[in-house]
């Protein structure tokens, strides 16, 4: 070995990665998601948290029964709903390793085999996050975690956003089967990895959140403090999330996701769009009126909750408690 060059292992100990995953009554797809990431060694992943949102479906009992030496297991006395979860587990990485990196995902994502040692193998020098290139189980690319540049950025990607909707913003699929790491601003919480100095710049998620949008807003906020976030498409990840409908294209069920949905999306509509915030605001607010109508029977209860929404989000506000959006969704 020549002097200055590294070996694998010491390339490796030098970005000591640990995983975050949050899990909440998926006891199924969280076996296997543990399985994939336990198969790896203790070279590529230093540790295993996981945030148990006090699933009442076996979860903890399964957790307990584990008995590899990187795992460690957070239950909550209560749902702190996904954007609660990720805080909380991110938190237990930090202060109890102190990692290099961490990549966090749901119970129903996992990495690809290797996908961790091209993690290690990559120049992470120059990045302060990545976003793994995340299929469905199929091979077919998912969608819902395809990264975006922000269509505020600047006029070109404003008027590609006008002319072809969400593929004007988000990376096209030839991105994909590029070797090369592409600069993003935009990503969701499915294999995404952030180093040390991320961690500093956009600190821990916003909690109160609670469900939806907390991976965009993070991001999009660690993008926005200066963050480098890159696409890496050689780190695979599998996304199995067979029960994910399109709420946002139809009904939401139950209610009292109207509520988080939109006002977290009115908060990231804010964040990206700055000064042509209140433009934003006068289109998209007829479009969601409009989908009363899939709501029959609830219609009043729908506008309700937008108008709720559409309050707090541009309050800015996040600290409504879950069980106060549960009794506003419960009112007839």
């Amino acid at each position: 070995m020549q002097n200055g060059d590294i070996t694998d292992s010491q390339h490796r100990a030098a970005n000591r990665l640990v995983a975050v995953v949050v899990t909440y009554n998926r006891l199924a797809q969280l076996k296997a998601t543990m399985s994939r990431l336990l198969e790896n060694t203790a070279e590529d992943l230093q540790a295993v948290i996981v945030f148990n949102n006090a699933s009442n479906d076996g979860t903890a009992d399964w957790l307990a029964s584990l008995c590899d030496p990187r795992l460690v297991i957070e239950c909550s006395e209560t749902n702190l709903g996904g954007a609660g979860g990720f805080a909380g587990g991110m938190a237990i990485a930090r202060d109890r390793f102190d990692p290099d990196w961490m990549v966090v995902m749901d119970d129903d994502a996992r990495p690809e085999s290797g996908a961790l040692a091209a993690f290690h193998a990559r120049d992470l020098g120059q990045w302060d996050a990545l976003a793994a290139a995340v299929y469905f189980p199929d091979g077919r690319i998912c969608e819902m975690n395809r990264p975006s540049r922000n269509p505020f950025s600047n006029g070109r990607a404003f008027w590609r956003t006008l002319l072809q909707g969400r593929d004007g913003f988000r990376i096209t699929p030839d991105a994909y089967d590029s070797d090369h790491a592409l600069k993003i601003d935009v990503t969701s919480f499915v294999g995404f990895f952030i180093s040390r100095n991320g961690l500093a710049l956009a600190g821990l998620p916003d909690p109160g959140l609670f469900l939806y949008g907390d991976d965009g807003l993070y991001t999009l906020g660690l993008s926005k403090k200066g963050g480098r976030i890159a696409f890496a498409p050689d780190i695979r990840f599998e996304h199995d999330c067979q029960t994910f409908a399109n709420s946002q294209r139809g009904r939401f069920h139950p209610m009292w996701k109207v509520y988080y949905y939109h006002r977290n999306l009115l908060l990231l509509y804010r964040m990206a769009a700055g000064w042509m915030f209140l433009p934003v605001l006068l289109v998209i607010v007829p479009k969601w009126l409009l989908k009363a109508r899939f709501h029959q029977g609830e219609r009043l209860l729908f506008l309700a909750l937008i108008g709720r929404a559409l309050r707090d989000g541009i309050l800015r506000r996040t600290d409504i408690a879950h069980k106060t959006v549960l009794a506003w969704a419960s009112k007839r």
